[in-house]
């Protein structure tokens, strides 16, 4: 088929755009970057130097192109280095989420094409009940001030893709980790400057970069449209996942402290994060989308990842 990858180097995109010309598909990718283009050619694609939210130049591309599928990536995570003011960090990528959105289902209707795949987030859900969600669970209807528009941005995704493309996909990812994603992880893990706030009793789910690929290839060419949670298979509270990841980076434990010092140094989100969050299940996708992670776990994703 004919894909449009929009956002085709952020961490996702340089494994998806490899994968999808492996697997036979025509791939014009997108990038805001010239330096960039390069890269992509030597990668199989068309490169197309486009900024999301420039809509007539947005939708001039996807005209050209005439793609069967779009694939939405667009964000703007290079450098982000604090969640103390979401908001904030995340204010270009709100931007790609909600105006980036909108234009490419603008393209989308203009060039008739069905299929639009579009990267969701699966910390949306409610900080209550059991610790792990399905996709008919509700999301969070309270977020905290600091993080509301982060919120509505991902709720912008959610609910214009499925209505506005007759085929709209959105997959609810985990955590990235692995090749070209979240090696800031590592380096706070390292410089223990990343602690076990509160007891870590929230959940977290993780999916490695690569696997995050293979799903969304999955949603390139199967499955019924809807939303899916993109996940491995071992949910983990941050007192389990956060020691193990230290100790096979070679890094000391890290260190504990209490919620009221947490939120006073990281900021009322992060503690949510380590104290409150709920996982996810990923039975929707690998039933419904035929995809198996390589790394059903973090724990021997996470061995690759640091070792390799």
């Amino acid at each position: 088929m004919r894909v449009f990858d929009a956002g085709a180097t952020g961490a996702l995109g340089r494994h998806l755009v490899p994968m999808l010309v492996a697997a036979g598909h025509e791939v014009t990718a997108t990038t805001r970057t010239p330096r960039k283009v390069a890269r992509l050619r030597e990668a199989g694609a068309e490169p197309v130097v486009v900024d999301g939210l420039d809509r007539e130049a947005v939708i001039a591309a996807v005209r050209a192109a005439g793609p069967e599928v779009i694939v939405h990536q667009m964000t703007a995570l290079t450098g982000l280095r604090s969640l103390r003011k979401p908001d904030q960090a995340f204010a270009d990528t709100n931007e790609l989420r909600t105006r980036g959105t909108d234009n490419l289902l603008a393209a989308a209707a203009q060039a008739g094409t069905r299929r639009v795949i579009a990267q969701g987030n699966s910390s949306v859900y409610e900080h209550s009940g059991g610790p792990v969600k399905t996709e008919e669970d509700p999301i969070e209807s309270r977020p905290f001030p600091s993080a509301a528009r982060t919120l509505a941005a991902i709720r912008h995704v959610e609910e214009s893709v499925p209505l506005a493309a007759p085929e709209g996909i959105v997959l609810r990812y985990g955590g990235f980790y692995g090749p070209g994603a979240s090696e800031l992880l590592v380096d706070l893990v390292r410089k223990r400057r990343l602690p076990v706030i509160g007891g870590g009793t929230g959940i977290s789910s993780f999916i490695e970069i690569t696997d995050a690929a293979a799903a969304t290839l999955a949603a390139v060419e199967r499955g019924a449209p809807g939303v899916y949670n993109v996940v491995d298979s071992d949910p983990a509270p941050v007192a389990e996942w956060l020691p193990y990841l230290a100790e096979v980076a070679g890094a000391k434990p890290p260190l504990r402290v209490p919620a009221w010092l947490g939120r006073l140094l990281a900021g009322a989100f992060v503690v949510a994060q380590m104290t409150s969050w709920r996982g996810s299940s990923n039975e929707k996708a690998r039933k419904e989308l035929g995809w198996e992670p390589r790394y059903a776990s973090w724990r021997e994703g996470f061995r690759a990842w640091v070792s390799g």
